[in-house]
């Protein structure tokens, strides 16, 4: 009855010349979309067919294939499905020719990372799909929003996944395209394709590269900072939130960075258009002091507090509306301050102390920096040092206060006086922190174990640095300060925290030279984790600020 009724609608669609044609078309078509109906269509689809065909939108002239609506196009066939990207995501250029450091190529959409020669191998014997040049799509908006911690048990992301989360990332950017063109985008493209292309470099008197990922790709990128980058640093924000360094305590490397970038450097210019990255000085600690309110929900009032900031500078300079933020950035260290910076700030870049998975961190976009407690402001490095690795007596320590819920069950395993692991809490000396105790103690353990405490990153991890020990990271999803340059597996050991009972067996395990060749790579890698009273190349300022600069200029896309 509903096809007869579609038929006594053509009276009024057709004109008297053509009825007659445009009825037996239509019969024709009837015809075969019934037979097709009984092994493909089901009645509603025949149906939906009809409606779109005798749409009271349709020209007098009956059926056309041109000028069709945006809803007929959508429900046409096609060979291969297309996924939906994001607005805010843009296409990458085309593939480019990239130089690894051990002398093979290999083609790249957006990421100068070698996965490694032994990963391919092993996935060789499996037939794997073919590779698509065009950019994975990527839920950005889903990124872009803080996502609750898991309460019950969630996925452990090895470093090897986090590489590969790493790479896609950097293939599809989530950044946004330039509101307009300006020459500044231009040089930031061409620096792009230099370094991707970068000539291969085996050797250098001052770094070793096997604690990078790409020791040629990071050399190139290096240098090109140094040469072109010009950072714009904002007056907006009264102290003591903006502008005020906080030198000492674990919270210390944001204040220092603020330190040295407010400072005397290479990189700063007064006019904002000549800037390729734009600062926001403010300190995530001196905001938890003095803004703080317990009766505010969820935090709401930090939150927007930072939004009034982002606010006043978006009225004032064109520059965060150009890009919607993507060349802004922070640096923050506070546990709050991944949360805060993410609904405040969420599209610029943050440099983060505590870089979790589970949290807001974005791998390819934000940087993850390591928190350094400074208890000498006057001089940072010092006590710097250890003894070399064949004078090391002890196999691993960890002291320190029972913070979240790994180290508890660091010490419940390990606290009841095993000779090879010591696990204590504070130590002290009558009522005050033994410090000499702890100092030598990290001097000459093998390994120093850096559980989590309330989150995802600790201390322990650049005292590890300081008194050249290799670090153990206990802390699930956690990733590693500048995970975008170096390379873990070279300086490091990753225990997942449900292997903590295994954590003699797995240190037992590994070999002699294999813990030489660790121990050198913590001395060789140490001058990214320190900080000094006048930067130096290669330290902890310049290495944030490198990072900060690498991820700017692969996510970058052409309008």
């Amino acid at each position: 009855m509903e096809i007869l009724n579609y038929l006594a609608r053509f009276r009024k669609l057709c004109q008297p010349g053509i009825r007659v044609p445009v009825v037996f078309l239509v019969l024709i078509v009837i015809c075969f979309l019934s037979f097709q109906s009984s092994t493909l269509f089901s009645e509603s689809d025949l149906l939906h067919d009809l409606r779109k065909m005798f749409s009271p939108s349709a020209s007098n002239s009956g059926p056309s294939r041109s000028n069709n609506s945006a809803a007929d196009n959508s429900s046409a066939p096609v060979p291969i499905p297309v996924p939906v990207v994001d607005n805010r995501s843009s296409p990458s250029p085309q593939p480019e020719k990239v130089e690894n450091s051990t002398n093979s190529s290999l083609t790249s959409v957006g990421s100068p990372l070698d996965e490694g020669a032994e990963m391919r191998k092993k996935k060789g014997r499996s037939k794997s799909p073919p590779r698509s040049d065009k950019p994975a799509s990527r839920n950005c908006s889903r990124e872009r929003e803080p996502r609750k911690k898991r309460k019950t048990t969630q996925h452990v992301t090895s470093i090897r996944e986090m590489s590969e989360i790493l790479l896609r990332n950097q293939r599809s950017s989530c950044s946004k395209v330039p509101q307009w063109s300006c020459p500044i985008d231009q040089q930031i493209l061409e620096a792009r394709r230099k370094i991707l292309n970068a000539p291969i470099v085996e050797d250098d008197p001052e770094l070793y590269p096997p604690v990078y990922r790409n020791f040629s790709t990071f050399k190139r990128s290096y240098e090109l900072m140094e040469k072109m980058l010009k950072v714009y640093v904002y007056n907006e924000g009264k102290r003591p939130i903006f502008h005020e360094p906080i030198l000492s305590g674990i919270y210390a490397a944001e204040g220092w960075f603020m330190k040295h970038m407010e400072g005397k450097n290479r990189f700063l210019v007064d006019d904002p258009a000549k800037a390729h990255l734009f600062y926001m000085p403010f300190s995530s600690t001196m905001l938890r002091m003095n803004r703080y309110d317990p009766k505010s929900p969820h935090k709401r009032n930090l939150v927007q507090f930072l939004r009034n900031y982002v606010t006043t500078i978006a009225a004032k300079y064109p520059s965060w509306n150009r890009t919607g933020g993507a060349d802004h950035f922070s640096v923050s260290c506070h546990d709050w301050a991944s949360m805060l910076t993410a609904k405040a700030m969420g599209d610029s870049i943050r440099a983060l102390c505590n870089a979790d998975l589970m949290g807001a961190f974005e791998i390819g976009k934000d940087v993850s920096i390591t928190l350094t407690p400074v208890r000498n402001a006057k001089n940072p490095v010092q006590n710097v040092g250890g003894k070399p690795g064949e004078q090391r007596d002890l196999l691993a320590f960890f002291a320190g206060q029972m913070h979240g819920y790994v180290r508890p069950l660091l010490m419940q395993q390990w606290g009841k006086g095993d000779p090879d692991i010591k696990v204590f809490g504070p130590l002290r000396k009558g009522r005050r922190w033994d410090a000499t105790t702890y100092v030598d103690s990290m001097r000459r353990t093998k390994y120093c174990l850096c559980p989590r405490g309330y989150e995802a990153n600790s201390p322990r991890l650049a005292e590890a640095f300081f008194y050249e020990c290799v670090p153990v990271i206990i802390s699930d999803n956690f990733v590693p300060p500048f995970f975008d340059v170096l390379n873990w597996e070279a300086f490091s050991v990753v225990v997942p925290v449900k292997d903590i009972p295994r954590l003699k067996e797995i240190l037992l395990s590994i070999p002699r030279e294999k813990y030489l060749a660790l121990q050198t790579g913590v001395r060789m890698v140490q001058r990214h984790f320190l900080w000094h009273s006048k930067p130096k190349r290669y330290d902890l300022f310049h290495t944030t600020l490198h990072s900060v600069w690498f991820n700017r200029v692969l996510q970058l896309r052409e309008r």
